[in-house]
């Protein structure tokens, strides 16, 4: 892949004048971190990470029960069947294509991740919000005394992997569908031992590829001094909006060359599959969520990533409108679908040898508020006990196939452990485990099988 696309990075290098200009512009490349090599056994060479991020109630999602547990209607069924065995809903149906989204949308796997892996059916959140949930995927610890906009103050699973694992900066990838709170600072800690030389790329595809990034960015022009102030003005305050959490680390923002010129190189390539149309989407891309894990893939595909972490949060409209909340879950399942479809079947180098981990943050709350949608039907915040009900699916390289672990009578697992998977199947574990800044009980699903 190199190879072919080096007369494209000098030409794009040459282009960009952003860098001279002391802009920085996300995704970017951080150095490597090598210090030795992980002790763990590597059971995996590539991990990716789904977070259903935004609140998953276990009712309609691990459980099935479409409406049957939340609209007092009895039609239950599957709508993430990607994911989950069972079938589908036969009546009621408003989360697929068309109007009133009375087309489901067929699966891509031909055996789902269940059938495929390992299925947590019943694991325990550390916590009932967005923001608490997302550090414990990332870090695997709540820290309650850390507020929004801030970094993390234990050191996230990027940070692990690049300085225990050796792994460089574009081994490791954070994909968020967006910039708003602090999805963007969860790349790195504020850790004194890791932080920004050892962070993961941040890329948020759904604000790089906007219209107004496309105006900014898509050419890398370079701006005269002189000539043009107005515009280098417009392109300044742009990416202070967009990029200032980025921006902010004190040190380590270093790039080697040849990172530069990949990651430039990159940005030109999609911005011509824009252009084009040919960017790897989903079949049916009609939210950021799916548009978000088209990049995803195209990240795969150029860097063969040891891990990503793809961050999707369609699935919050549940505060307000459930039937957008079921049809958000529906295309979560499809993006899924996409991408493990992509991996085995598009990418020759990934294919057998990657693992994917898929968890809500957190999950909803048993009764309802009192907002109704569209369809006279009620909606659902997050913050009782039921909020705290979980579930991780796992599949591919290292993981047993065919298993169920847990039940509502007997819950197996919590959130944070998922990091600590991701730890063990690609040989850090016991680097994080002797870091002691986790959770205490957070242990990898592979050690409760």
């Amino acid at each position: 892949m190199k190879k072919q696309h080096t007369s494209d990075r000098r030409t794009f290098i040459k282009k960009a004048g952003l860098a001279a200009a002391g802009f920085s512009v996300a995704p970017y490349i951080l150095p490597s971190g090598r210090l030795f090599a992980p002790t763990g056994a590597r059971s995996s060479e590539h991990v990716v990470m789904v977070a259903f991020a935004g609140g998953v109630r276990q009712q309609e999602s691990v459980l099935k029960r479409y409406l049957d547990d939340s609209q007092n209607e009895p039609y239950p069924g599957n709508i993430m069947y990607n994911i989950f065995d069972g079938e589908p809903p036969v009546s009621k149906i408003v989360y697929g294509t068309g109007t009133g989204g009375i087309s489901p949308i067929p699966a891509i796997l031909g055996q789902s991740l269940e059938q495929q892996g390992t299925v947590f059916r019943e694991i325990s959140a550390l916590s009932a919000g967005h923001f608490g949930g997302l550090n414990s995927l990332v870090q695997g610890s709540t820290v309650t005394t850390q507020g929004l906009k801030q970094r993390p103050i234990n050191p996230t699973i990027f940070e692990y992997l690049r300085r225990h694992g050796g792994y460089s900066a574009t081994d490791v990838w954070f994909i968020g569908n967006g910039i708003g709170n602090s999805t963007p600072l969860l790349n790195h800690s504020a850790h004194p031992d890791y932080g920004a030389s050892y962070a993961g790329n941040f890329f948020a595809p759904t604000v790089t590829f906007s219209s107004v990034g496309n105006t900014y960015l898509a050419d890398a022009k370079i701006y005269h001094p002189e000539n043009e102030l107005a515009p280098m003005y417009r392109l300044k305050t742009f990416l202070d909006m967009q990029f200032q959490a980025l921006t902010s680390a004190s040190t380590g923002l270093g790039n080697t060359e040849d990172e530069k010129q990949n990651i430039k190189a990159f940005m030109k390539a999609m911005y011509t599959k824009v252009s084009d149309g040919t960017l790897d989407l989903p079949p049916v891309t009609d939210n950021g969520d799916l548009y978000t894990m088209g990049f995803a893939v195209e990240v795969m595909k150029w860097f063969k990533p040891a891990f990503m972490m793809v961050n999707l949060s369609a699935v919050d409209s549940c505060h307000s409108n459930f039937s957008n909340y079921l049809a958000a879950l529906h295309r979560a399942d499809h993006a899924v679908g996409h991408l493990w479809n992509s991996i085995q079947t598009e990418i020759p180098e990934l294919a057998g040898q990657t693992s994917i981990i898929c968890t809500p943050e957190c999950g909803r709350n048993l009764q309802p508020n009192n907002i109704l949608d569209q369809n006279e039907w009620l909606a659902f915040d997050h913050s009782d006990s039921n909020s705290l009900r979980a579930w991780t699916v796992l599949a591919g390289s290292g993981i047993p196939s065919g298993l169920s672990i847990g039940s509502e009578a007997n819950p197996v697992g919590r959130v944070s452990d998922s990091m600590m998977t991701v730890a063990d199947l690609l040989g850090v574990k016991p680097e994080v485990q002797s870091a002691g800044m986790v959770v205490p009980g957070t242990a990898s699903l592979l050690d409760q099988i």
